[in-house]
Parts: structure tokens; sequence; C-alpha cells
């Protein structure tokens, strides 16, 4: 009887220690991938915020252009009309 209560210990001791490297092992790859998809995210929002800004950048200089056209338009309607 002795025995068999040291083979139930041993086992369950050896049952225990794999499920405590199954997990570890597990948690790494968890920690891996998290870590992984949080550069991923890092990457892409670095990459959306210099495109905001370009685009920012745009939308300011735009009403200069066109306040710059007009201009033009106007030079280029005066020479025809000096020309005619």
């Amino acid at each position: 009887m002795m025995d068999a209560v040291l083979v139930a210990l041993i086992t369950g001791g050896l049952s225990l220690i794999g499920v405590f490297v199954s997990n570890f092992a597990a948690v790494k790859k968890s920690e891996h991938a998290i870590r992984t998809s949080q550069a991923v995210t890092d990457t892409k929002l670095v990459e959306l915020t210099r495109e905001v800004r370009e685009h920012n950048h745009f939308a300011q200089r735009m009403p200069v252009v066109e306040e710059q056209i007009k201009v033009i338009n106007h030079r280029i309607t005066d020479l025809e009309a000096y020309h005619k």
C-alpha cells in the first residue's frame, strides 16, 4: 500500500510540473504574440500620423493656391483685354 501512495505522489508531482511547464510556455507564446501585435499597431499609428500631418499641411496650403489661381486668372483676363 505504501508503494501505491508513493507512486501516486510521484505521478501527481510530475503531472503538476508538466502543467506548470505547459502554462509557462503558453504565457510566453501569448506575450510574444501581444508584443508583435503591439509593434505592428505602433508602426501603423506612426504611419497614419505622418499621413494626417501631410494631409493637414496640404489642406492649409490649398486656400493659398486657390487665391493665387484667382490672381492669375485676373491677370490673364487683363492681358487678353489689353491685346484686343
